[in-house]
């Protein structure tokens, strides 16, 4: 729809009224497609240097367009007459220009614009609202009323547009002594904020610092002032980028102020295009502990414009890294927000994981004792990826880093099964809350006399991750808390002498018969050599430490009674188990014992003060 012309206007000025839902539309860009007001700005700084970048490629066939030497995009804000100008130098606009980019709207329909944008599916959306054009409405945001004064390079014309954005816009012949373009917004009462210099350069400085030409904000004082660098680090090749340049921009992206454990600049050529430089801490930050986001902040530009850091170019379990990519392959348009479903981002999305990825593997393999110092800052969130990223689980797995019952430092599944027995079908392992306390855990006893390795998880993730794994290298991880576990085949090889085993049959009446609800069953096991008992996991219930972990966030875990697991050959059951022979009452150390498979377990004692009485009537009565 190209609007209708109101006559009576001299000297080629003219009306052209909007569709009647122009205003239902506005509201949609001004307040469904921009989670930031500032973004305004970004968008109109973005279209200037556009327009220059289109003159400077025009005067290479045509040297009457040659750019002026002193080029750039210049910001003024005038507090008195609360006016804020962007002008660049760049190609200008004829007045059927002016029609067509910004009169996008009227020209293309509200109607059909509306209509397509609620039926396209989410991936054809940023491409649909770039092919309208309704990022410079983003201007009203922040302005009553927006003016375009506007000169063709080559041209000796020049004309304006003005609108207040509700139902029509004005075209009139104008002056101006150069090409380019004066956006001149009349500023709402309630955007004070962006009449303020500092501000003004803030914003730049957060979403263009890195356009090629210069942006200067003119400051009360009448001098202009630089608000950005200028200098896309990112773009310039690796041998003309020196350490200390790349550090420096470690520090601004990251907000940190270690040097970056690695560094990772490449540019992609191909079916897709783009720049990188990547950064992976030296340390962990500050309040990386604490935490609140599992969100990638890896900022996505598009020829050389900031767009976004919420672009989820890496997934959560790559969350640590830090830096910038870059590509001409997506459209500078209004919806930044939408750009997350964009096929091209999944490619570039892929294409960038994979090449961290790959520079975790090689130093995994290169450089074991500084790839170890990484682990100790973000193994735990690389994790994650094993537990939910199906694509990368086995590749993570493998870098993976592990505390171990049978190795100093760290070690890796594929050593640990370097080290396995031959008989031995399953990569053991035990989940809490520090390694050190479960390296002197009863739950290890068994698997020491045996000479059996098992790896001491300590991490909240290790609950969750080896149920999605399953098995690395066709060895199957089991949790040897998770039942009985067959031990048998496995001779003692240390010194220690396990002796005789008592025949329980005799007393698990008695402590079922105590114990009732508290425990889902009670038997022999082989797990244990100096601790009378030790907890287990019912068959019909989760990990005793995934319980745990459960309960402390807050979630409602179903209360499944542990499996109490006896050592028949240690005395204090060999005593239980002689005086149910002789027919006395074994209650109280029933209860007892199973106090001390709670200790043994970090489990709170139910009753503290009971558990003080049982043990002193038990030291008492054995003097």
């Amino acid at each position: 729809m190209s609007g209708q012309e109101t006559a009576g206007h001299s000297q080629g000025a003219e009306t052209r009224e909007f569709s009647a839902e122009v205003g239902r539309l506005l509201d949609l860009v001004v307040h469904s497609l921009y989670s930031e007001r500032e973004i305004f700005l970004r968008e109109l700084v973005a279209n200037a240097a556009d327009a220059t970048d289109r003159r400077r490629f025009e005067a290479l066939t045509d040297g009457a367009l040659v750019l002026p030497e002193d080029a750039k995009i210049r910001i003024n804000p005038d507090k008195d007459a609360r006016l804020l100008t962007i002008t660049d130098d760049g190609t200008g606009m004829s007045r059927d220009e002016l029609v067509n980019n910004l009169g996008t709207i009227a020209r293309s329909g509200t109607r059909a614009f509306g209509e397509k944008l609620a039926d396209a599916k989410p991936e054809d959306k940023p491409s649909l609202i770039g092919q309208f054009g309704v990022g410079f409405y983003a201007a009203f945001m922040v302005a009553d009323r927006v003016e375009v004064v506007s000169r063709r390079a080559g041209t000796d014309e020049a004309w304006k547009w003005t609108s207040d954005g509700k139902g029509a816009y004005r075209l009139e012949p104008a002056s101006r002594d150069k090409p380019g373009t004066d956006i001149v917004l009349h500023v709402k009462d309630d955007a004070d904020e962006f009449l303020d210099s500092w501000r003004l350069e803030s914003v730049i400085r957060k979403w263009a610092d890195h356009i090629s030409w210069p942006v200067t904000i003119l400051k009360p004082d009448g001098e202009e002032s630089a608000a950005n660098t200028g200098k896309a680090i990112w773009l310039r090749p690796k041998n003309e980028v020196t350490e200390d340049e790349l550090k420096e921009f470690y520090r601004h992206v990251s907000h940190n102020f270690d040097d970056p454990w690695a560094t990772l600049q490449w540019k992609a050529e191909g079916t897709i295009e783009f720049s990188a430089l990547l950064f992976v801490p030296g340390s962990r930050p500050f309040d990386w502990a604490g935490e609140q986001s599992r969100d990638s902040k890896v900022r996505l530009h598009v020829r050389r414009m900031f767009i976004s850091d919420d672009a989820m170019l890496l997934p959560s379990w790559l969350r640590f890294v830090t830096g910038v990519v870059d590509t001409e392959d997506l459209p500078l348009n209004v919806s930044r927000e939408m750009l997350q479903a964009t096929p091209v981002l999944a490619r570039i999305r892929k294409a960038v994981t994979t090449r961290v990825l790959n520079e975790l593997k090689k130093r995994s393999a290169d450089d074991a004792e500084g790839f170890e110092k990484f682990w100790e800052n973000f193994g735990s969130v690389v994790k994650e990826g094993v537990w939910e990223d199906a694509e990368y689980r086995t590749d993570l797995a493998g870098i993976a880093r592990f505390r171990s019952s049978a190795a100093e430092g760290w070690t890796t599944l594929a050593e640990y099964i370097s080290r396995m027995k031959p008989e031995q079908e399953a990569i053991y392992y035990l989940t809490g809350d520090n390694a050190d306390i479960l390296a002197k855990s009863s739950q290890l006893e068994g698997f020491r006399a045996r000479g059996l390795e098992v790896l001491l998880l300590s991490d909240p993730v290790d609950s969750f991750w080896p149920d999605r794994l399953t098995s690395f290298e066709e060895k199957k991880l089991r949790s040897i808390t998770q039942g009985q576990e067959d031990l048998e085949k496995f001779a003692v090889t240390d010194e220690t002498s396990l002796g005789d085993a008592a025949d329980l049959s005799g007393l698990l009446p008695a402590l079922k018969e105590v114990l009732g609800d508290e425990v889902s069953d009670i038997r022999a096991t082989e797990r244990l050599v100096s601790s009378p008992a030790a907890l287990a996991a019912s068959a019909a219930g989760p990990d005793l430490q995934l319980q745990k972990l459960l309960r402390r966030s807050g979630q409602d875990v179903p209360d499944v009674a542990p499996l109490l697991e006896l050592n028949p050959r240690h005395p204090l059951v060999k005593e239980m188990v002689s005086r149910a022979a002789s027919g006395e009452s074994v209650k109280a150390l029933c209860g007892l014992i199973l106090d001390i498979a709670r200790i043994q377990d970090g489990e709170p004692l139910k009753d503290p003060a009971g558990f003080s009485q049982k043990l002193t009537d038990l030291l008492t009565t054995k003097g």
